[in-house]
């Protein structure tokens, strides 16, 4: 796999910005392939410092499988726009709000699937309002806050952020080395120019705000679990930032699908994104007409 090849946008997709009653953000919109009977459309949130390119590589695959894909920018991350230094703009719950304004642009019901971060954002999502959704699929996304070496590498970029430039954080991430939640999505995406293109696009407010939220997210499975809705656990085989073995539990309690990725760790979509798009509409395709809605 080429950086070359991740960065190239999907055939027929078009980048734009989607205007909804919550503010625009930047998106790309991927239909279904020509001569393809369409079966739904799919709402992808990435992770924290990720963006909507992560899933560059799943747009074709679930494009043939039937799947219109709308990857989205959330509110201050890398082309939307957010406020620089307000962190009450960040917080779950607004960012959730965002998602069903999303939701309802795009034109609902949509399947809504996030990546780390943003699966806490969709889990949250869900919870403040069900009913724009055919499913939920949360990847690489566990119940509470993150590992604690996790957390401990989040504290220092918070930490850096708050006496340095996005350009004097860059260079001192390079310096220490990506870690999974820091830079380990955006893996080979584009090459390190696009990269620190991306890094420089992200509002500082929101990278504290959310790196907060990693690090002291409760614990809000019993509460999914009682949301009447189709769910599924999708993750690598192996995660630093929450262990495969409490995904595997979260997914039991959920009543999920789970989802083990061969050869993937933190970001199957970018690791394995193949594999990763073939489960993702496996499970869709089985969910039965009027299901989760």
């Amino acid at each position: 796999m080429t950086s070359q090849a991740v960065f190239t946008p999907p055939p027929n997709a078009r980048a734009r910005l989607l205007h909804t009653s919550r503010g625009d953000f930047a998106v790309v919109d991927s239909p279904v392939a020509p001569g393809v009977e369409p079966k739904g459309t799919v709402l992808m949130l990435p992770g924290f410092t990720g963006s909507k390119e992560d899933f560059t590589l799943l747009h074709e695959p679930l494009a043939g499988r039937g799947y219109r894909v709308v990857a989205v920018d959330g509110r201050g991350q890398f082309e939307s726009d957010g406020p620089e230094e307000d962190e009450s703009a960040y917080a779950q719950a607004e960012l959730a709000r965002d998602v069903l304004a999303q939701a309802e642009s795009v034109g609902t019901p949509v399947h809504l699937l996030g990546h780390s971060l943003g699966g806490q954002i969709a889990r949250a999502a869900v919870l403040l309002d069900r009913s724009p959704f055919r499913s939920l699929t949360l990847v690489a996304s566990g119940p509470a806050q993150i590992s604690d070496s996790q957390q401990q590498r989040v504290k220092l970029l918070r930490d850096a952020l708050d006496v340095m430039g996005m350009a004097e954080v860059w260079e001192a991430i390079l310096a220490m080395g990506p870690p999974e939640e820091v830079g380990g999505p955006a893996r080979g995406i584009g090459g390190m120019a696009q990269l620190r293109r991306r890094w420089l696009g992200n509002k500082p407010a929101q990278l504290r705000a959310t790196g907060h939220q990693l690090c002291t997210e409760p614990n809000r499975v019993a509460e999914l679990a009682a949301v009447s809705l189709p769910l599924h656990v999708l993750s690598g085989a192996h995660d630093d930032t929450w262990p495969v073995t409490l995904l595997d539990g979260m997914a039991i309690r959920l009543r999920a699908r789970r989802t083990v990725i061969p050869g993937a760790e933190h970001s199957p979509n970018t690791d394995q994104p193949l594999p990763t798009a073939r489960a993702l509409a496996d499970f869709w395709d089985g969910i039965h007409p009027g299901e989760g809605q």
